[in-house]
């Protein structure tokens, strides 16, 4: 579970009633993008037939566009999350942070599940003993690419969420 119980209002669109304005909303959907595409090969190189990550992370770009509806980038994150279903390890994980950032046009909270989900994907290739360290490698990767106007709102959700994202921004 990466989502809260209670919604940060931070992460709701000033449209409906939170205070996440149109162009960070776009910015966490890109960071999100960037996060699940920097594992995506731990997906493609296990199951290279199977382009649903792959499409969830195109089409969130292009929701940014302006390019296709909230409807259709959320509907090609869930199709990648089933494309984890029945893998396991990296391939999963990977997969899974697809289907989150694809989600991000829906609920921006799902910036967060892309981010962990990549966390969890480095840690499981990892060699024994070097999980920890490949997390936090990746942790910092993510952090780097965070633009300046989102920078200090994620870096207080991953302080906020990262007990129910498996300690992953620890």
């Amino acid at each position: 579970m990466i989502l809260p119980d209670v919604r940060d209002p931070r992460f709701i669109t000033i449209r409906r009633g939170g205070t996440l304005t149109d162009s960070d909303h776009r910015l966490l959907a890109l960071w999100a993008a960037s996060c699940a595409e920097h594992v995506l090969e731990l997906f493609e190189s296990a199951h290279p037939g199977d382009p649903r990550p792959r499409q969830a992370i195109d089409h969130i770009r292009a929701w940014v566009r302006g390019e296709v509806t909230m409807m259709e980038s959320r509907a090609a994150g869930g199709h990648a999350m089933g494309a984890a279903r029945d893998k396991r390890g990296a391939a999963r994980f990977a997969a899974y942070a697809a289907g989150q950032a694809g989600a991000v046009a829906h609920v921006a909270a799902h910036d967060l599940g892309a981010a962990a989900y990549a966390i969890k994907a480095v840690r499981a290739v990892a060699p024994p003993g070097e999980a920890g360290v490949a997390g936090r490698l990746e942790c910092q990767w993510q952090r780097d690419q965070l633009p300046d106007e989102i920078r200090e709102l994620v870096l207080d959700d991953q302080r906020l969420r990262s007990d129910i994202c498996w300690s992953a921004f620890d």
